[in-house]
């Protein structure tokens, strides 16, 4: 396990080319979409929607340059209409996606919050992965560590990981492992490569 959060030991799952990069990787490091029936682009983030799937790595440079150059028509092989805040709406998906997941964990009892709280799971070795808010004070972040052999996840806000635990802000979070925790650490790494600042490229010493 990679200690920036991304999971480097997935095998399953087929591999995809990304339009825009001409990369191929595995499913779960790109975003997936499609064409409506209008003809309109839309990003698929659960990868269930019907239709043939077109795939942009998770990457905020390759979702602009597939929507700048319209690359999506290319690859439909058909006219399409992309919406020029394609990448923050894969973006707002993406967040939305990973606060949910993490409430999911909440409620199965694998996730927890606040400062005492997250370091008690750290001191005994339950958690796997540390969540700090990116817009968290760094020097109270800065006193718990990344679980070793664990997954750190810094790039969502406060009120993102409030939401995720049914309060107003949330600045610690950590959760167990099992469950949803390995999905967690993988959508919140497509929505690192997403997201269009520098959170989440350092992180505690651990």
């Amino acid at each position: 396990m990679g200690r920036n959060g991304a999971p480097n030991d997935r095998t399953d799952g087929p591999d995809r080319k990304c339009i825009a990069t001409g990369e191929v990787q595995p499913k779960y490091g790109l975003v997936r979409f499609v064409v409506g029936p209008d003809g309109q682009v839309f990003p698929d983030v659960l990868g269930k929607l019907p239709g043939r799937g077109m795939y942009v790595a998770a990457d905020r440079a390759a979702l602009e340059l597939a929507t700048k150059k319209n690359l999506f028509s290319r690859a439909a092989k058909q006219p399409v209409k992309v919406a020029e805040d394609l990448p923050d709406e894969v973006e707002r998906q993406l967040a939305r996606r990973v606060v949910d997941l993490i409430s999911l964990q909440r409620k199965a009892g694998k996730a927890v919050a606040g400062y005492e709280k997250v370091k008690g799971w750290l001191q005994t070795e339950e958690a796997e992965v540390l969540i700090q808010a990116v817009d968290g004070s760094g020097r109270g972040k800065s006193k718990l560590s990344t679980p070793h052999y664990g997954h750190y996840i810094g790039w969502l806000t406060a009120d993102e990981l409030g939401l995720a635990f049914g309060r107003q802000t949330v600045i610690h979070g950590a959760l167990a492992s099992g469950g949803l925790t390995q999905r967690v650490v993988e959508e919140a790494q497509r929505l690192r490569g997403v997201r269009d600042n520098e959170a989440g490229k350092g992180q505690p010493k651990g």
